[in-house]
């Protein structure tokens, strides 16, 4: 039964690439959270060839894409707001929320041009640049282009990453300590997208910071370290134990207000909206920019649910700030 005093809530997950699988485990975390508040929760499972919706005690139904809308209890609905939990294609990368916006349906997250613009991570790293924020250097390739080894390394130097431009989750990326290396992680990371960016390796502490916005402004959350296991802060750093991630983190309190500003700021700046995660590395007291991620993970394992604990802040509460920020767009 429906609560008649509560809005019905989508929860968007799923996609199309790497990361619907993490995308799920979101999803399912917000729904889980929500019902708590006694919200009209549905699934609203993407796939490309499919779009359907499940109920909160798994029940699947049909929804129609043309009216947006699906047939629940003999009734036909539709979302009053829709929660982005896709990390990645067709959430992250702005088409989900041009779609949104034709169907006037308020979301959680930022519009399409901000979101086109931080998924792509060229575009996001000119962007910082032009606002003086410090990026690694880095090179763009499209498949088909020549590559040219010795000029990379020439500009680039070793150790490097090879990044797949518009993918999340780690997916598509690689580190390359040599040369004899460089040309197969190139290759490998085309297969995740068909253009990749090379960026010099950054040395220093590596920091995330979660900013959302709720009715009252912008905020920032306790900030976390990244400390990895691995050569970087990878999937099996993620989502596998395999790094110590720290929050708050141990750090003086100017660097904490000067991250939080330089978040805020980027935040404010580019427009975007619902909760973002801004991740740092600290190279010489000089914060770089490494990426802004639009719809960060919320699974168990992910550093934003993290943040919530370490500010007291319960997660269905702060997914239902989320909602009403929503409403006010």
């Amino acid at each position: 039964m429906l609560n008649k005093n509560k809005s019905i809530i989508g929860i968007a997950c799923g996609g199309f690439n790497s990361e619907k699988e993490i995308s799920l485990l979101s999803g399912k975390l917000v729904l889980n959270n929500l019902i708590k508040l006694g919200w009209n929760v549905f699934l609203l499972i993407i796939k490309k060839k499919n779009w359907y919706v499940k109920t909160s005690d798994g029940i699947k139904l049909n929804f129609n894409t043309q009216k947006f809308s699906f047939i629940y209890n003999k009734r036909e609905l539709k979302f009053d707001v829709v929660f982005n939990a896709i990390h990645g294609a067709p959430g992250e990368n702005g088409f989900l929320a041009s779609l949104l916006d034709y169907n006037k349906t308020p979301y959680t997250s930022s519009d399409f041009y901000s979101s086109a613009l931080t998924f792509s991570k060229r575009e996001c790293v000119s962007l910082a640049k032009s606002y003086n924020i410090p990026c690694a250097k880095s090179i763009s390739l499209n498949q088909g282009d020549l590559i040219n080894e010795e000029e990379i390394i020439n500009k680039i130097g070793l150790p490097c990453f090879v990044k797949a431009n518009r993918s999340g989750s780690s997916f598509g990326i690689y580190k390359v300590k040599e040369k004899k290396d460089l040309k197969n992680s190139i290759l490998m990371s085309f297969k995740e997208d068909n253009q990749i960016i090379i960026e010099s390796e950054l040395k220093g502490r590596e920091f995330s910071v979660g900013v959302y916005k709720n009715v009252s402004g912008v905020h920032a959350l306790p900030i976390t370290e990244i400390i990895s296991e691995n050569d970087f802060f990878d999937y099996e750093a993620k989502y596998l134990g395999k790094s110590e991630e720290i929050t708050p983190a141990n750090i003086s309190n100017n660097w904490k207000n000067e991250l939080s500003k330089m978040a805020i700021d980027l935040y404010k700046k580019i427009g975007l909206d619902g909760i973002c995660r801004s991740d740092f590395i600290l190279v010489d007291s000089n914060p770089h920019l490494i990426e802004i991620n639009t719809v960060p993970g919320l699974t168990n394992e992910s550093i934003i649910p993290k943040q919530c604990a370490a500010a007291n802040i319960k997660l269905e509460f702060f997914f239902e700030e989320l909602l009403y920020s929503a409403r006010t767009k």
